[in-house]
């Protein structure tokens, strides 16, 4: 039987499914279901800097609102110490003790001093490492790209210099080179990389005029750019590849472990096919490595990678000319 057994961030996991941050690993239930139906790791949901704070500004408003009504009376309140984002961590804390499988915090904030003192905080509830989230909305044209890699590069130092334990890096595919900031971060000690985040667009209603927000569940067809960045970095960093966005079937998650991912991240196929579909992806991937005779994910992980794949195109193109060159194998017919 193939053997599924896999290292992210010089962590061991039994199988290289990672269940990533979202609502479901926010909940005692749903996270002890993911464990049951074999997950090799979770990732809790992330704790944003704009909860840490607005929950902090509105605590102390609620906990001032009635301060020095009287001479005798200097705090109406007693001190809170599992309010707001403290509650998150107690949260995190209590996930970490009910699961036997590695448990990761996820960070997703702006501010160096933020991401660095939350960091410590996460580590002492005991995950086993840490991912943080770095996407930077170009709304501002003064400032470049330049300026906003060395911030991320600063506060990815910041962090590596107060925390032990392994620090993974979840990028968005919006860089103008991400091989060479990646290499940065690499040789910054970052223990694994997540390609790439889901993110969430702006939507309007157009009857109402106004904004609003639909769930933003991927497909099949989004892993594809994690595949050509995990093929790219196979061999190329110390840390540990894991392709995110896109990852449904035992199929796709085959495809990003030949182009040389380590582990994968999943999400949306456990909303749209429930838990148990962790199960079903697992038992495709040991049916395929059985069929073909592999025993261990290292038998045929990177083989279609960009320095072992016989066709280069694969990662070398990013429109239709090859469909231009060897147009008979991408017929295209009208529909009747």
């Amino acid at each position: 039987m193939a053997n599924l057994q896999s290292h992210y961030m010089g962590i061991p996991l039994k199988n290289p499914f990672i269940v990533g941050a979202c609502s479901m690993t926010a909940h005692m239930d749903s996270i002890k279901k993911i464990e049951a139906a074999g997950a090799g790791a979770i990732v809790i949901q992330s704790l944003f800097e704009e909860q840490i704070n607005l929950q902090k500004l509105r605590l102390e408003e609620e906990l001032t609102i009635s301060d020095n009504l009287d001479a005798e009376i200097q705090d109406l309140f007693p001190d809170i110490k599992h309010g707001g984002p403290e509650e998150h961590l107690m949260w995190v804390r209590k996930s970490k003790e009910a699961v036997n499988i590695p448990v990761f915090g996820s960070l997703n904030c702006v501010a160096p001093d933020t991401w660095s003192e939350w960091a410590v905080r996460m580590e002492e509830t005991g995950v086993d490492g840490l991912e943080l989230n770095f996407f930077a909305i170009p709304i501002d044209f003064s400032r470049s790209a330049q300026e906003i890699e060395a911030e991320q590069l600063d506060a990815l130092r910041q962090v590596k210099a107060k925390v032990k334990i392994p620090v993974s890096v979840k990028l968005s595919p919006f860089y103008t080179s991400p091989l060479d900031l990646i290499k940065k971060m690499d040789g910054l000690g970052v223990a694994g990389f997540v390609l790439f985040n889901r993110l969430f667009h702006p939507s309007f209603n157009i009857e109402k005029e106004t904004g609003q927000y639909p769930f933003n569940l991927s497909t099949s067809n989004d892993h594809r750019m994690a595949l050509r960045f995990a093929g790219l970095l196979h061999g190329k960093v110390k840390g540990s590849i894991c392709a995110s966005n896109g990852i449904h079937t035992g199929e796709d998650a085959i495809e990003v472990l030949l182009a040389g991912a380590d582990v994968f991240q999943a999400v949306s196929t456990l909303y749209r096919n429930r838990v148990s579909v962790i199960e079903s992806v697992l038992k495709e991937i040991e049916g395929w490595m059985d069929r073909k005779g592999y025993a261990s994910l290292d038998d045929f992980r990177g083989k279609l990678s960009v320095d072992k794949t016989p066709d280069k195109w694969t990662y070398r193109r990013a429109q239709y000319v090859k469909m231009l060159l060897k147009s008979d194998d991408y017929v295209v017919r009208p529909p009747v």
